[in-house]
């Protein structure tokens, strides 16, 4: 006989979000990690400064959700860029909206709203359990647990999954539920790096001269799309926030195809036919790399990409030079492993689960965050769709537990 309690499996953002909507529904809620506290990746995401959402239009944000948009949209009208400030506002924590748009809380940090929303979290009455590792389902149906004390079983009247996906599985998101929830008949996705870098085939030279410089004021075209922005070239490949822009695009290009060759603006502010007559402009006894420095501000490791990708022949070709600073042509050949990645791609297709995010297969287990197969960039987008998935998940097990 199921205990009369709710068990939320992960205490990242997406579980905790559904802990918190369990528990203002007047339910008994239990909170499991492997982890020895709580939200490990969601405050080494927010180290250096925590995205929480974006304040860009809605029309445009729903957009980041790429071939998940239509799936999210209602979702994140009920509770998207606008509640999730809200939301933190409501727990002592002010946002602020960045040059870029990106929204992060006064502090920057992830450690304050963390300490405040646990604190409310604990004071509804929510229970946690740390160093409790999942390890599947008894044959009667019974949540198995990894503890320091041994295994322990219980059967909680509704359960909400939120272990993540299977990036940075250091911090606990490492994919381990799969084969458990495969052998229930859940329909899976194979999960897939999101967010990531990826490899490009570097001289020695660059590698060693100027692998982990930035790459500023630059824009990447691919696959119809234009973004200004900046990434970091890196001693395997490339990676960064414009980067993982266009990474589900690059990723399924470099599995469909074998490889996906982008366009690199090394000056977007500039128009192509400017470029040229800076090009024209004699230069007398100065080098190339001189006068591309003198006539284009034009150096350091955008120069040094030049050399790398433009033959010979057409570095001294002042058309053919402008039509590579306006368009270089860098090809992808992999992407990183999933483990280095940001997030990750595939897990629980969502045509198995219900508007409630309830497995079909198993009903009475919810499912949220990264768990499910959807993705979206960095720049808050990320973060905002865990929260959104979390609420949803608890919404529809507190509704659950009060019809069963």
């Amino acid at each position: 006989m199921p205990d009369n309690f709710a068990a939320v499996i992960g205490a990242g953002p997406a579980g905790l979000m559904a802990a918190e909507r369990l528990a203002a529904a007047g339910q008994r809620v239990e909170v499991f990690d492997a982890m020895p506290s709580v939200g490990r990746k969601f405050l080494l995401a927010g180290k250096g400064g925590l995205n929480l959402t974006h304040a860009e239009p809605f029309e445009r944000f729903v957009t980041r959700y790429g071939v998940r948009a239509d799936w999210f949209e209602p979702r994140l009208r009920a509770f998207g860029a606008d509640e999730l400030r809200a939301w933190a506002q409501g727990l002592g924590v002010a946002t602020f909206v960045g040059s870029s748009g990106r929204v992060f809380p006064a502090e920057m940090k992830a450690a304050p709203l963390l300490r405040a929303w646990l604190h409310r979290l604990r004071a509804a009455g929510v229970v946690f359990h740390m160093r409790h590792r999942w390890s599947g389902w008894r044959e009667d149906g019974a949540l198995l647990f990894e503890t320091p004390a041994g295994t322990r079983a219980l059967q909680p009247a509704a359960t909400v999954l939120a272990l993540g996906g299977a990036s940075w599985p250091r911090l606990g998101s490492d994919g381990a539920w799969w084969p458990w929830l495969a052998a229930r008949g859940v329909d899976l996705a194979p999960l897939q790096p999101a967010n990531c870098g990826f490899d490009v085939v570097w001289s020695e030279f660059l590698r060693s001269r100027h692998a982990g410089e930035p790459l500023k004021s630059v824009a990447i075209s691919f696959g119809g799309e234009r973004r200004p922005g900046e990434f970091v070239l890196t001693e395997t490949g490339v990676e960064g926030s414009l980067v993982y822009a266009f990474a589900a695009a690059l990723r399924d290009t470099i599995a469909r195809e074998g490889r996906a060759v982008f366009e690199l603006d090394l000056l977007p502010a500039r128009p192509l036919d400017w470029v040229q007559r800076e090009l024209a402009h004699p230069r007398g006894s100065r080098s190339l790399a001189t006068h591309l420095k003198t006539r284009l501000n034009l150096g350091g490791v955008k120069t040094a990409l030049l050399w790398e990708l433009v033959p010979k022949d057409d570095q001294h070709d002042a058309s053919k030079l402008a039509a590579a600073i306006k368009a270089l042509p860098v090809t992808l050949t992999a992407a990183r492993p999933i483990a280095e990645a940001i997030s990750s791609a595939g897990g629980v297709r969502l045509e198995a689960l219900d508007e409630a995010l309830m497995l079909r297969a198993l009903p009475g287990v919810f499912v949220a965050g990264e768990m499910l197969d959807w993705e979206a960039p960095t720049g808050g987008y990320l973060l905002t769709g865990c929260f959104t998935t979390g609420r949803v998940a608890g919404e529809g097990a507190a509704r659950w537990l009060g019809r069963n």
